[in-house]
Order: C-alpha cells, then structure tokens, then sequence
C-alpha cells in the first residue's frame, strides 16, 4: 500500500524532505515551528500562496 507523501508547507509544491535533523515530517519540523509562529513570516508564507493560487 502506497503512503501519502507529505508537503513542506514552507517550501510550496515540494515533499517534505525532512531537511531539519531529528525531524519526521512537517508535523515536528522545526523550521515549519518557527514559521507558522512568526506572524511576518506566517504572512510571507500566506502572500507566497495566494500568488501561487492566482498563478495557477
């Protein structure tokens, strides 16, 4: 049975890499940790998407 591959919600369309030493996937990442719980960085991170969104 295939497993799904998790996204990077940092890096937009590409599967989580596990590019944080200790890290499993998003869910204990912590550069996704220091990201979502910036607010600027949370807003970079939601401006990135809208553009990707609008582009297709």
């Amino acid at each position: 049975m295939n497993r799904p591959i998790p996204q990077c919600p940092v890096r937009l369309g590409e599967p989580c890499s596990l590019c944080v030493p200790g890290a499993h996937g998003p869910e204990d990442c912590g550069l996704v940790w220091l990201v979502m719980n910036d607010p600027d960085l949370r807003e970079q991170l939601s401006e990135l998407r809208r553009e990707a969104l609008a582009a297709g």
